[in-house]
């Protein structure tokens, strides 16, 4: 069979209601809901540190009519924010699995933290995460790269703009393997990152924009378009090709 190859636009940094940070409004039906009213075709969950609002994330976004691809934001030990996307929810849990073996093992306290529900499609609470996703993980860029490609998913540098929590930010640069081989597939730029100045750090590797909602109002605000099947296989594609567009960035937060 041969892919159906579209245009596709896509918010590939999205936190459901499981990020600490994130509103409780942001429930899986709510995020589909939005984004299929902004117009992007495909999103993809990516809550600190955990996917475990996947299962429900996949039957909400079939209901809405949009594509789906499932991750999470790992906060690697050198406290750089990277995403790990995946065809599947059962890939998208196995790497939330290996991310928690490697968390400090520390009850989450809501009122420092927030809240951290697991839903259902029908915004059921099924129980508290109890592990603090606010916190990282001790794997390390490389490590975390060479599981994600293990698992079959992509590897993306979150918001290299920003001074925290980014990979320029906290490392300076992108670093890539001793024998010159890149850890990630993308990088991302936030919101208002001016691409013009941005672009030209990005080391060779394709950019992306994407919301990293944690509101509602925030959902597919700006997004990325490419030519390519929404899967890891069509995006590998278009991000070695440098074949994504941009939307514009946010220079105002007036909604």
């Amino acid at each position: 069979m041969f892919a159906i190859i579209t245009v596709m636009r896509f918010d590939l940094h999205i936190h459901s209601c499981l990020s600490p940070c994130a509103s409780l409004e942001m429930s899986p039906s709510e995020i589909a809901r939005r984004a299929a009213e902004a117009g992007v075709d495909g999103i993809a969950i990516t809550d600190h540190q955990s996917a475990r609002n996947a299962p429900a994330v996949a039957e909400c976004a079939r209901r809405a009519g949009i594509a789906c691809l499932f991750g999470l934001e790992v906060q690697t030990a050198e406290e750089v924010h990277t995403l790990a996307i995946f065809d599947t929810v059962e890939r998208a849990l196995a790497m939330t699995d290996w991310v928690y073996e490697a968390m400090p093992r520390r009850v989450n306290d809501p009122e420092t933290f927030g809240d951290q529900p697991v839903v259902t499609a029908d915004d059921d609470i099924v129980e508290m995460e109890w592990r603090i996703l606010a916190m990282g993980c001790r794997r390390s860029i490389p490590e975390t790269s060479a599981k994600v490609r293990e698992l079959g998913g992509l590897y993306i540098a979150a918001h290299i703009d920003r001074p925290n929590f980014s990979v320029i930010g906290s490392l300076g640069a992108i670093p890539s393997a001793p024998d010159g081989s890149p850890y990630f597939d993308a990088v991302e730029l936030s919101r208002t990152a001016d691409e013009s100045v941005w672009a030209p750090r990005a080391e060779g590797y394709a950019a992306t924009r994407s919301s990293d909602a944690h509101n509602l109002d925030d959902v597919a605000l700006v997004w990325t378009e490419a030519d390519c099947e929404f899967s890891v296989a069509g995006l590998k594609a278009a991000f070695a090709a440098k074949a994504t567009r941009l939307s514009p960035r946010i220079t105002s937060f007036v909604r």
